[in-house]
């Protein structure tokens, strides 16, 4: 698709990219909707993957940039993260959620739920509810089965505390879509 966001989107600060990707659609062979929920990763960060160096497990995670870094959590859940900044430097966004609107049967179907909100909240869901697996470690955003189609407005964004993490939890690099029902959990109160 020509109006599909290029591997350059991603080749900037994961501070900047990860609260761009709020609103911007993403479509896994057809499968998907508005990104709702991220959290930045960056190369200073005690909580990321890539703190302590490069391993074949995160490889992708160190560029280039455009390209996914798909992982296993627990041994359960595969995660999904757009690798971003530049070859060599371990920087990434994680998705946490988006809104169900491309192929929601299909979604239902993986999941073996029919409560819309449940779909995609949470990186493991999304991941289940996408067919997001290990096979698409590495591969380019740009190519099928990814799309990414640039939002349509500026929507109202909200940065907030990461979730599930030890270390670097004071960082706000939480970024949500403000009222979304959508969220893999519900900001904190102020």
């Amino acid at each position: 698709m020509s109006d599909a966001l290029s591997r350059a989107f991603f080749a900037r600060s994961v501070h900047e990219v990860a609260p761009d990707l709020i609103g911007v659609t993403l479509l896994v062979d057809g499968v998907g909707g508005p990104i709702v929920e991220v959290e930045a990763y960056d190369p200073t960060d005690p909580a990321s993957h890539g703190y302590r160096g490069r391993t074949p497990r995160n490889a992708a995670m160190f560029g280039p940039p455009g390209h996914a870094y798909v992982y296993r959590s627990y041994g359960i859940h595969w995660c999904l993260n757009l690798v971003c900044e530049g070859v060599g430097i371990a920087a990434a966004v994680l998705l946490r959620a988006l809104e169900p609107t491309h192929g929601v049967e299909r979604m239902r179907e993986r999941r073996h739920v029919d409560e819309p909100r449940l779909l995609a909240a949470g990186p493991g869901r999304l991941c289940e509810a996408l067919g997001v697996t290990g096979e698409h470690d590495g591969r380019a955003l740009d190519r099928p089965p990814f799309v990414l189609l640039p939002r349509a407005d500026h929507p109202e964004i909200v940065a907030a505390p990461r979730i599930g993490i030890t270390r670097g939890v004071e960082q706000p690099w939480r970024y949500v879509l403000k009222g979304s029902r959508y969220l893999s959990r519900a900001l904190p109160r102020a």
